[in-house]
């Protein structure tokens, strides 16, 4: 589908959306750009201030995003999330918040490694503690408890950084280096073959993935309480999912592996060194 302008929200504002559907390699992709203001809610006001953000309900707030989500049709390619975000209250104070995080269904170590390197050299431009900061805030944030494991192998996740010169160059670094990380690894993957049981587990994980985006994500719940466009809140969503009973992995499989790595997450760029 071309780029759709969305017509206003109930708040104000509005957003522009790309979505690829059935390509030879990404069964979905999709790019949202969303510009909204209005008034915080009593719930988003409680949810700020939990954060460690003082807001008061009927405030006057400003956001800005974009964003992207590539599903491949190969389940030997890796699913690949990213955005870029601004949040500003009053405007007075405003704060940043962005990163990109790898979704496998089949481990590869040397994927795990590259991507992850490639994302510390990122942030090493701007702090040198900003990697393991933000690598730990990707663990915590992409977790499903009900389920005791992670989405994904995880990459960088920061949020409520304060406004100053030096955040906008990292988001902006952030936001610009996206394909670096990730075309390598398509590329790599994309022509390889796979089973049906490799697609029926790739389709098991995408349930996971859905899971996560419809519990826990903090962005689909400030969607649906600003009164977005519920397609384009959801668009993030993988195209096709199966959920199974007790869809638990034999051991000594990859299926098993990656379900171990999803529960013990691992710390890629030391296993490089």
């Amino acid at each position: 589908l071309p780029w759709q302008r969305e017509p206003s929200t109930t708040s104000g504002g509005q957003g522009r959306t790309c979505v690829l559907e059935d390509g030879s390699i990404f069964e979905k992709a999709a790019i949202g750009v969303s510009i909204i203001h209005g008034e915080l809610s009593p719930e988003r006001a409680k949810a700020m201030s939990s954060r460690g953000r003082p807001a008061a309900p009927g405030g006057k707030y400003s956001a800005a995003a974009l964003s992207l989500v590539f599903h491949p049709k190969s389940p030997k390619v890796p699913t690949f999330r990213a955005d870029v975000r601004m949040f500003s209250l009053g405007g007075e104070d405003t704060w940043y918040g962005g990163g990109a995080d790898l979704t496998p269904n089949y481990l590869d170590e040397e994927d795990a490694k590259d991507f992850h390197s490639f994302w510390k050299d990122v942030c090493d431009r701007h702090g040198t503690s900003f990697y393991a900061d933000f690598k730990k805030q990707c663990d915590e944030y992409f977790y499903l408890p009900a389920r005791k494991e992670h989405r994904g192998i995880g990459g960088i996740f920061f949020d409520d950084i304060p406004g100053s010169p030096g955040t906008l160059a990292l988001v902006r670094d952030v936001a610009e280096s996206w394909m670096g990380s990730y075309r390598p690894i398509v590329l790599k993957h994309a022509q390889e073959g796979f089973t049906d049981e490799e697609r029926e587990w790739q389709l098991i994980r995408r349930s996971r993935y859905a899971e996560f985006n419809m519990l826990w994500d903090r962005g689909v719940r400030f969607g649906l309480l600003s009164g977005g466009d519920i397609d384009r809140i959801m668009v993030s969503a993988p195209p096709l999912v199966r959920w199974k009973f007790d869809a638990t992995p034999p051991a000594n499989t990859p299926e098993a592996e990656m379900q171990d790595v999803l529960k013990n997450p691992r710390e890629w760029v030391k296993a490089r060194e």
